[in-house]
């Protein structure tokens, strides 16, 4: 059988269009496709990366503080880490000049970290009050003002009444030997 020029063209182009068709079912689509999933698990790499250096980032800035904290006064019994601050506070206003009541509230909530809080209320100056915070700010044990509430017990007096919401954290025993475990270390040696 003997084609014309115009059917060879058409019989070509056919061939050429069936052979495009298979390598884009069998070559291109399953390229596109696989590479769309590598690109994307690559972003998903990248940014499990980028989420792991930034902790380890954190981990080397806030690790020496925690040591410190740890060696410098959170303790691992609720009641020596509540009389701590509550002798602290009691320390803290004597040296400043502010009277202080202090009533003491254990969180029942469970967490690796629990807190107590301590209600304060009491009376002083401006400058005993602000010296009053700034000790609780820059204290060496863990301390935290959760809530403050300053107001004038007379007006146009330097007479202020305080309100004052902190706590601190313990470690309980079950969460120190989770860390140390989970560093490798035995539970009794070691952090404090």
């Amino acid at each position: 059988m003997v084609f014309t020029k115009r059917e060879k063209t058409i019989i070509a182009a056919t061939i050429a269009v069936l052979c495009l068709l298979v390598l884009d079912v069998y070559v291109l689509t399953p390229l596109l496709t696989e590479r769309a999933a590598v690109k994307a698990n690559m972003e998903q790499r990248v940014a499990e990366l980028d989420t792991a250096g930034s902790l380890l980032q954190r981990r080397r800035l806030l690790g020496p503080k925690w040591h410190g904290m740890l060696a410098g006064g959170m303790k691992r019994d609720p009641t020596e880490a509540e009389s701590q601050l509550l002798r602290s506070l009691r320390d803290w206003s004597a040296e400043v000049g502010v009277k202080l009541s202090l009533r003491p509230e254990r969180s029942t909530a469970k967490s690796e970290l629990p807190e107590i809080i301590v209600h304060a209320t009491g009376t002083g100056s401006m400058a005993a009050v602000s010296r009053l915070l700034w000790r609780v700010e820059t204290a060496v044990i863990p301390v935290k003002v959760k809530m403050l509430q300053l107001g004038s017990r007379k007006d146009g007096t330097d007479d202020l009444s305080l309100h004052l919401r902190v706590s601190t954290l313990y470690c309980p025993p079950e969460a120190a030997s989770a860390q140390q475990a989970a560093r490798g270390r035995p539970a009794g040696g070691g952090d404090q």
